[in-house]
């Protein structure tokens, strides 16, 4: 494959392809982690509800901070078809704080198409998978080894990590996916699929970690390419990081008798569906944007960061206090459409990180303890 004009090899292990498998998954058996979505070794596979439901939450998502919304959600809505019966504005705030929220939006839509034209049946096939919504070429190889027991190509980024170094591949990523990917389908055995799947997962979680992996504790040590070269930790190699884009925007806080103004943002753009407070446009360069409302607006010190995907955001807070309010179309027009929500019931109103940010913010300013 050309890189920067030069073919690379492919690499080759230190130990047989074959003997991959056999190795990770004895390992597997005797260290597999424990998690609430998962079944033991050997076991019965779990629901395909489960797998589905973990793998979406757990797209670009630790498993720490996965496992309580996986319990709350699956307390709240233990089936496919309870979940689609789901109201919307419910399940985005049940959401918040897990963050990439077009997640949420799919996981509904996907349970609806489930519950509704499959009979309550998920697809057992990586193709039948693949055109639910929400669902791409990792989650749909994932549920259909987990779930279905089916030989698939499970490869993450934890996964990618391992293979690389199995490897010890040089071609810096991105352009070593597909590389990276014909590595891993070399060793992915055509029985115990879902074990194999979760064996890697776990192995690059907890022992071929990114920073100090644990290579004397690997079952893979004997035949890992990268550890016979000396440099675990050079793998995978990458491709110099551009740098990230810095956006900045006014958010508008707005209180009125014990209430602050809360909008419903757009289904579509970033966190899509979501209450928060009213902000301005997002812009590269900042700007003095005009208050939305008159009055007298008193500026929050200092500013709320949050890192995006693909950019940075820096926003200022300014809060007005009405004595009055304005006409409800008034209010709308310059605020976009909303409601009232209660100060001392701010906890419930489900925002996303950014805005519960800003609502910390404006607390620790006005000394509120609420």
């Amino acid at each position: 494959m050309p890189v920067d004009g030069l073919i690379m090899p492919v690499p080759q292990a230190a130990m047989p392809d074959g003997a991959v498998a056999p190795a990770l998954l004895a390992h597997y058996r005797a260290h597999a982690r424990r998690l609430p979505w998962r079944s033991p070794p050997g076991d019965p596979p779990p629901e395909p509800y489960r797998v589905w439901l973990s793998e979406i939450m757990l797209q670009q998502t630790t498993v720490a901070a996965v496992i309580p919304y996986y319990e709350r959600f699956l307390a709240r809505w233990p089936t496919v078809a309870a979940l689609a019966a789901a109201d919307d504005a419910a399940l985005m705030a049940a959401w918040a704080g897990l963050g990439y929220y077009a997640r949420a939006r799919n996981l509904l839509a996907c349970a609806r198409h489930v519950a509704g034209r499959l009979g309550g049946r998920f697809p057992e096939d990586e193709a039948g998978l693949r055109a639910l919504p929400g669902v791409g070429a990792y989650t749909a190889a994932a549920i259909a080894a987990i779930a279905f027991g089916q030989r698939a190509v499970v490869v993450d980024g934890n996964v990618e990590r391992v293979v690389s170094r199995l490897f010890a591949v040089e071609m810096p990523l991105p352009a070593a996916k597909p590389t990276l990917r014909t590595l891993a389908d070399r060793i992915t055995p055509d029985v115990e699929a879902g074990d194999f799947a979760q064996a890697m997962m776990d192995l690059g979680a907890t022992i071929c970690t990114p920073t100090r992996p644990a290579c004397l504790t690997c079952p893979l040590r004997a035949g890992c390419a990268a550890q016979r070269v000396g440099d675990p930790v050079r793998f995978p190699v990458r491709a110099p990081k551009k740098a990230r884009p810095e956006r900045s925007g006014v958010a508008w806080w707005v209180e009125w008798e014990g209430a602050v103004w809360l909008v419903t943002r757009p289904e579509r753009g970033l966190l899509g569906g979501m209450r928060g407070v009213p902000t301005g446009d997002w812009t590269e360069q900042a700007h003095a944007a005009p208050p939305p409302l008159p009055g007298d607006w008193q500026a929050i010190a200092g500013k709320v960061r949050h890192i995006f995907t693909h950019f940075a955001l820096d926003l200022r807070i300014a809060r007005l206090q009405l004595a009055d309010p304005p006409a409800p179309e008034h209010l709308v027009s310059a605020l976009g459409d909303g409601q009232w929500w209660p100060l001392d019931q701010l906890d419930e109103a489900g925002l996303p990180t950014l805005f519960a940010h800003v609502a910390r913010a404006v607390r620790v300013a006005t000394g509120e303890t609420r």
